[in-house]
């Protein structure tokens, strides 16, 4: 991702035919996010397990031949030497911070994911101070001298930590919860690709019609209203209202994701492009696994505390209780009269989590939202120049 935002940088000097390149390349990531599960739920019900790994074996060799031939070049001439200690910080102040989140959901508060948390939070510190005084940092950190890229990065940061829970836990709901198979979950989430590939497209024109701020903050809001409705989900919510749940969260995520994407690379000089870039995937990257720790951490705290019924063998209470899948999988060694009362209880209480997490995610981007309207005040496409 970096490489490909930092060519499309190099490739388009128009502001507006580069607007429309990078809703082009973030329709094509939403289509390609649309057919995945689509594909993968059609293996699951005909194959093994695991040919959904093996399909991106002829993908990639036909992008490898392709790219070789057709994309050109486009590296920082002077790129400076690779920092292992930087990268070795990075690594420890991650891993940190998320073993202290994930532990601290599981087992509660405790020495170890504290000293964790301490040497995690220690660590980020260090990264950040040495790539402020490195000739050639790892991650430009002087970049966030720009309002704009500030705030269209922790745009896209938030973004991605809110979602994270809905897309890890959604597959689950649709097939464990209300026992739809594979091919039909994957196109049970088919409007949120088509919405973002839709606004995708319409997003560069749409910040030019309006405003920088208004495209963002509205998207970021209308994305943390539709995770709002997710707490008003149950076990048996009909498909109109999460069909329109998942096209509400595409189409606010395309002109978000589109419109800070644009922002990010207008916001520094062409040189940068590629340390722009860079920074903006560490952010996608960087969400992600805090909103899978942070937001998986709620659906299994709130999980694992669910009542078991009278009579459940100890062993299969100790699986139920691992995850909604180890409790379908473990309910099938029991007499009906038990496996209906504990899969029902199971599936209650990942739903509650499930709602739970929502709610959470629905604050953080709405809390997005906000930050995004104040810090992409006065931001413009057509020049990348923020003005007071």
């Amino acid at each position: 991702m970096p490489s490909t935002l930092a060519l499309i940088r190099n490739l388009f000097h128009d502001p507006r035919e580069r607007s429309l390149a990078i809703g082009i390349w973030g329709a094509a990531a939403s289509a390609g996010a649309a057919v995945g599960p689509v594909v993968g739920g059609f293996l699951l019900e005909h194959f093994w397990w695991g040919s959904v790994f093996l399909i991106n074996l002829p993908v990639m060799a036909v992008l490898v031949v392709v790219g070789i031939k057709m994309i050109p070049e486009s590296k920082n001439p002077a790129p400076g030497p690779w920092d292992m200690p930087s990268v070795g910080l990075s690594l420890v102040g991650m891993i940190g911070v998320v073993y202290a989140i994930k532990e601290t959901a599981s087992h509660g508060l405790g020495w170890g994911p504290g000293v964790a948390a301490l040497v995690g939070a220690g660590a980020l510190t260090w990264f950040v101070r040495r790539q402020l005084h490195l000739p050639a940092p790892l991650l430009d950190m002087r970049l966030f001298h720009h309002r704009g890229f500030s705030g269209a990065v922790l745009a896209d940061l938030l973004t991605i930590l809110g979602l994270s829970g809905l897309v890890f836990f959604l597959s689950q709901f649709l097939q464990l919860v209300q026992g739809r198979g594979p091919l039909e979950a994957g196109l049970a989430e088919l409007p949120a690709a088509i919405g973002a590939v839709a606004a995708g497209l319409l997003a560069g024109f749409a910040a030019r019609r309006f405003s920088v701020r208004s495209v963002v903050a509205g998207g970021l809001g209308a994305v943390g209203l539709a995770l709002g409705t997710v707490t008003l989900l149950d076990q048996h919510t009909g498909y109109p209202l999460l069909g329109s749940m998942l096209l509400v969260v595409g189409v606010g995520a395309g002109f978000s994701f589109t419109v800070t994407a644009d922002v990010i690379l207008s916001s520094v000089p062409k040189e940068q492009a590629g340390s722009a870039s860079a920074v903006s995937e560490t952010a996608y990257e960087l969400g992600a696994a805090l909103g899978i720790a942070l937001l998986g951490s709620i659906v299994t705290g709130i999980y694992r505390g669910f009542p078991t019924p009278a009579g459940i063998p100890a062993d299969v209470e100790a699986a139920a209780h691992e995850s909604l899948g180890g409790a379908v999988e473990a309910a099938t060694a029991l007499p009906a009269a038990q496996a209906g009362p504990l899969v029902s209880a199971a599936q209650e209480a990942f739903v509650d989590g499930m709602r739970s997490a929502a709610g959470v995610g629905s604050a953080v981007l709405l809390a997005a939202a906000v930050a995004a309207w104040f810090l992409l005040r006065g931001q413009k496409l057509e020049d990348g120049i923020e003005h007071p």
